[in-house]
């Protein structure tokens, strides 16, 4: 069953100046929206898609426990048991908003963005060890992670570097043929989308917010989400202004 992540390693200096986006601001974007189901048009997984893939990125794992690489929500909301945990760098891909979703945390009529590992630059995120059932936690990933074919955020074995070492670990990274891939998105672009989309899951900001507090708690700082979660919440304010009677 999931577990919260609590073996992260406080290692950062503390921060200089809280996040602009408050839990106030996110409240100003949470709304009750009821889940459409699937989204009409789209090929959705079955239960054979999820074994197949689940099969082949069992029979190119690596020999020993199985790395997973977390870099946003699976650090807060792992999918399956996960134990351990440090930190780590994926060299050549970087955390980011690039493709679009129409569900979860965004609808047909207002779609969000969602993060993956798009190439080029570095990410810094923490490595975890799935836990057995290996093939039943692995499998609860996939479905977390992915539902329609073809597949946006596609599972790839990465190499990262530790404080013990390199790894192969399994992480989530974007295909850029894909058509709901969005490319790369200006900061203020993504603010906007992220301060209004909101989907049964939540709002694009809260998922932002998320990310960011559970990566300090890692003792990460990723710059680019602290420039972002400025933007979002001038955006926030600015909606909340114009929405006041």
């Amino acid at each position: 069953m999931n577990k919260p992540i609590s073996t992260a390693p406080r290692t950062s200096a503390p921060r200089k100046a809280p996040m602009a986006l408050t839990e106030d601001l996110i409240a100003h974007t949470m709304r009750a929206v009821e889940d459409a189901g699937p989204t009409p048009g789209m090929v959705h997984m079955t239960d054979a898609d999820y074994a197949r893939i689940r099969e082949e990125v069992l029979a190119d794992a690596p020999a020993g426990p199985l790395k997973l690489f977390a870099y946003g929500s699976l650090l807060w909301k792992p999918a399956g048991e996960v134990r351990g945990g440090e930190r780590a760098v994926a060299s050549g891909w970087h955390r980011s908003f690039c493709f679009t979703v129409q569900r979860f945390r965004g609808t047909i009529e207002q779609p969000g963005l969602m993060m993956a590992l798009d190439r080029g630059g570095q990410c810094q995120g923490m490595v975890f060890e799935i836990a057995e059932p290996v093939a039943a936690n692995l499998e609860a990933l996939l479905r977390r992670e992915m539902t329609i074919l073809p597949a946006v955020n596609v599972p790839r074995w990465l190499q990262v570097r530790t404080e013990r070492g390199p790894y192969r670990a399994l992480g989530f990274v974007v295909d850029p043929a894909n058509p709901r891939y969005a490319g790369k998105l200006d900061n203020q672009a993504i603010a906007a989308t992220l301060a209004t989309a909101v989907g049964h899951w939540g709002s694009g900001a809260q998922y932002l917010f998320e990310t960011i507090r559970h990566l300090e708690a890692c003792g990460i700082r990723d710059r680019n989400l602290w420039r972002l979660q400025e933007l979002v919440a001038v955006e926030i304010g600015l909606t909340s202004q114009l929405s006041r009677p």
